[in-house]
């Protein structure tokens, strides 16, 4: 975000984050324990993968289901699966001392894969092929990856509000 003219200090924290049914409703406790600490600007994210046949399964477990099943247990579960359709989501939420917590959301559409593919990104990638392309995200070089990611787009769209979040 130097780029843009904004620098970011990078907290090594941990906090509770509370399971919920979506992304936007994790972020908002997990800013506010943390403003509770820090007070000053933050900004945090969180990312799932919502598979459509087995309804929107690991979303907001997706972290723990990856490192407890991985790609290739997501594989084994859709070894006979017909809809392969699935997305990421990225939720970065932003909140500043005296301020209500804002989210900007990132979306990419797309399909699990049959196999793993690629060596590239992390967690998911092997598996995840974006919509109008025939490779995985682990196959796209990183660059190129960040421009069509879920959390690419989230970045984008957080950009767009920084503005006013920081007058």
């Amino acid at each position: 975000m130097a780029e843009q003219g904004y620098e970011l200090e990078r907290i090594k924290t941990t906090y509770p984050e509370i399971q919920a049914e979506t992304l936007e409703e994790t972020i908002v406790p997990g800013l506010e324990w943390l403003m509770e600490r820090y007070h000053k600007p933050l900004m945090i994210d969180d990312s799932g993968l919502f598979i459509d046949a087995i309804k929107g399964f690991p979303g907001v477990y997706s972290s723990y289901v990856f490192k407890t099943v991985g790609c290739d247990g997501i594989l084994r579960l859709m070894q006979d699966v017909k809809d392969r359709g699935a997305r990421f989501e990225c939720c970065i939420g932003f909140l500043k001392p005296g301020s209500k917590p804002n989210v900007s959301k990132g979306v990419a559409k797309g399909t699990i894969s049959t196999k793993k593919a690629g060596s590239g990104g992390f967690g998911y990638d092997p598996i995840f092929v974006p919509e109008g392309y025939s490779k995985t995200y682990a196959q796209f070089e990183i660059a190129e990856k960040n421009k069509m990611s879920h959390r690419g787009r989230a970045i984008d769209a957080f950009l767009k509000e920084l503005p006013r979040l920081l007058p």
